[in-house]
């Protein structure tokens, strides 16, 4: 069971890993500072979008949007904080203490 707790853990850090990643990217291309014609540029961001959308995609229907700006990132990551300290929390069940 243990493995299961490692496994939940290590997939909410990856996911948390992406989301920052894509975060910092928009920005750098908000502000031209990478450039979408680049094709390896390009392929990093789509991968990502496509990666990340479904993910996404259930926190853009809640939350409208506010003039621009995406909220849906900061709640997935709020999201992930809170099942990464409900598992911490419970870890014992996962190692039988």
């Amino acid at each position: 069971m243990g493995m299961i707790f490692d496994a939940l853990m290590l997939f909410l850090g990856v996911v948390k890993f992406f989301i920052i990643a894509h975060f910092i990217m928009s920005w750098l291309i908000s502000f031209q500072v990478l450039n979408l014609h680049q094709p390896a540029i390009s392929q990093i961001w789509y991968g990502i979008n496509r990666l990340l959308e479904p993910i996404y995609g259930p926190f853009r229907r809640i939350i409208p949007p506010m003039g621009g700006l995406d909220l849906a990132p900061m709640a997935a990551i709020i999201l992930i904080i809170v099942l990464e300290r409900a598992l911490l929390r419970n870890q014992g069940m996962f190692y039988g203490y």
